[in-house]
């Protein structure tokens, strides 16, 4: 998506680490214009597919899935990092580990939100090491929901969640695909998709 690159370009940070900020505009403050175009082409992308619900992880995929779920008119569903004395029931859990913050979350869904007769999506900001993505499908094997496919807005390309994810048979459309950052130069270059 070359607006999507463009804006990385533009205000994206390589920090050492391999860790690129885009805080500016995707995972801090947003930037509902270009979160909408991101939503259509998500919707665009996955169009031969039917989806019954989007699923995240919280903080930073909630505001995301809900502007790509408009698209599909369906609710999302987002795994919460800790357990809640309001949330009562049943729950799937799996644990998660994050690579911006450096620890695993135990992550819980409700049983009453996901059913054996979903379609789902999982939608995410980003894909390094795919921990986040594997856990989710987890939870979707867990509740015997089917997984459509997996939308990610930027996949770090020399990582190699995204490669162990195709390699085992999971639809992963990403927006933007990293193949190098400098953090020295802040030199950032995409694969291109055919």
């Amino acid at each position: 998506m070359k607006l999507l690159e463009e804006r990385i370009k533009k205000d994206g940070v390589v920090k050492a680490g391999n860790v690129l900020k885009v805080d500016s505009f995707l995972n801090h403050q947003i930037d509902i214009k270009l979160m909408n175009e991101i939503g259509k082409e998500f919707k665009r992308i996955f169009s031969d597919v039917e989806v019954t619900k989007i699923l995240t992880v919280e903080a930073s995929g909630i505001a995301i899935a809900a502007i790509v779920a408009q698209y599909f008119d369906v609710p999302v569903v987002f795994a919460k990092k800790s357990q809640s004395i309001n949330l009562d029931g049943s729950i799937y859990s799996t644990k998660i580990e994050s690579f911006t913050h450096k620890r695993v979350y135990d992550v819980i869904v409700s049983k009453k939100y996901l059913s054996p007769e979903d379609k789902v999506l999982v939608v995410d900001d980003f894909l390094a090491n795919g921990c986040a993505a594997d856990g989710l499908i987890d939870i979707i094997n867990e509740s015997g929901a089917t997984l459509q496919g997996v939308g990610i807005i930027i996949e770090k390309g020399f990582q190699d969640g995204g490669k162990r994810l195709r390699e085992r048979g999971v639809r992963v459309e990403s927006l933007a695909i990293v193949d190098a950052m400098d953090d020295k130069t802040g030199e950032i270059t995409f694969r291109h998709q055919s």
